[in-house]
């Protein structure tokens, strides 16, 4: 039987989503004081590239990536980057970051002229890549996280890393299905139009 995804039951206070394995990261700090979180940045990730299913991605998070275990890795060494979750292939669903901690994902960013994007969003890493299809179990389990995060947190939107780093960043590229995600997610946390390109604010999606 395949994995129907992980199930979010919800944020608790402390900022961990009840559902997912937790696998704390060094690489977060604080949130400015009185910056709420509004925004949730959609990425994906494979180490190494194209390669699924592996233990390297727990691995980069947590500052125990072996530089030396393939070719790619020498351009991540001394690399200090981290998401509040990840999606797997199968659905299910790591935390590595608390939602009420800055996780560090975005890099130089910026959402409607508003920069620093680590401060007031969240940064979900879907295991892929931009030309390969996402799997079912993936938009579940994001359909359902989006939901439990708009619970918590004033959420505005859901947008791709490409959004908010235009020009430096593609992810979670042209595989990435927007339509089938709105249509799970069932609210208008999405800001974009049938056809999967950006439209709208953030004000104007609720």
């Amino acid at each position: 039987m395949r994995h129907a995804g992980t199930v979010v039951r919800g944020i608790d206070a402390a900022g961990y989503a009840r559902g997912a394995h937790q696998v704390a990261s060094p690489n977060c700090d604080a949130r400015p004081r009185g910056v709420d979180v509004c925004l949730a940045v959609i990425h994906n990730i494979s180490l190494p590239p194209g390669r699924f299913g592996g233990d390297d991605v727990r691995r980069l998070f947590t500052n125990t990536l072996d530089t030396a275990a393939h070719p790619f890795f020498v351009s991540l060494a001394g690399v200090r980057v981290s998401a509040h979750f990840f999606v797997r292939r199968d659905g299910s669903l790591v935390q590595f970051v608390s939602c009420n901690a800055r996780a560090w994902h975005a890099g130089v960013s910026a959402w409607h002229g508003r920069a620093r994007c680590n401060d007031y969003s969240i940064g979900i890493e879907v295991e892929g890549t931009d030309t390969e299809a996402y799997e079912a179990a993936q938009y579940r389990t994001l359909a359902d996280l989006l939901r439990a995060l708009h619970r918590r947190y004033p959420l505005a939107a859901a947008v791709g890393h490409s959004d908010v780093a235009p020009g430096r960043k593609t992810d979670p590229g042209a595989a990435f299905d927007w339509g089938r995600l709105a249509r799970l997610l069932g609210t208008r946390l999405l800001p974009r139009d049938g056809e999967g390109r950006l439209a709208g604010s953030p004000s104007s999606v609720l």
